[in-house]
């Protein structure tokens, strides 16, 4: 591996994905999803495209969904403020087939399945991914003033869900002593 500090670096993109989720007047809640590309120079799309200026958007482009407190999309709204081509802007159309589509598992394999290749812009669509947990994210205030969610089982489904609600942990064990298990040997991770 390399002394760090004789490497040096040189920034040649930059890519930033703001997402903020919103409770609304009309009792509906909304996630925005926004990603923008620079360069810190002159920079020509695909060789061919208009010369965007240098700290000048190549993207700068976004998704807002509008959804119920079942996690039901009920409107879909793209904008685009700059695109590498004038073509794009007609990328955000097919989006609306989201409408009616649960936000939850399989979220991003139903937006791959309605939006992938050239049906679509690829950027709003990517973007589209990780604006589910977003959404879950902006939920969770509402959702959290409840009980929790149980599976059929009656084991409450974040168990295992992510790390800190892997049942070995001190999360499952405050807050779920039932389901607590403690961690073997051949689960602790590696220090690398």
């Amino acid at each position: 591996m390399a002394d760090e500090d004789a490497v040096t670096r040189e920034e040649i993109h930059h890519r930033r994905i703001d997402m903020r989720g919103f409770r609304r007047s009309d009792g509906l809640y909304e996630v925005e999803g926004r990603v923008t590309d620079r360069k810190p120079f002159d920079f020509r799309p695909g060789g061919d495209g208009e010369i965007v200026p240098a700290d000048q958007g190549i993207h700068d482009m976004g998704v807002r969904l509008v959804f119920d407190a079942q996690m039901i999309v009920r409107e879909v709204s793209t904008f685009m403020h700059a695109t590498p081509y004038p073509a794009c802007l007609g990328g955000g159309l097919a989006l609306r087939s989201m409408i009616g589509v649960r936000i939850g598992g399989g979220w991003s394999k139903e937006v791959r399945n309605r939006l992938a290749g050239a049906r679509s812009c690829t950027h709003l669509m990517e973007l589209l991914i990780p604006m589910a947990t977003a959404a879950i994210q902006s939920l969770s205030p509402v959702r959290n003033s409840g009980p929790d969610r149980l599976d059929a089982s009656g084991r409450p489904v974040k168990l295992d869900s992510c790390y800190a609600y892997g049942a070995g942990s001190e999360v499952v064990r405050r807050r779920w002593p039932a389901f607590h298990r403690p961690v073997t040997a051949d689960e602790v991770p590696e220090e690398g």
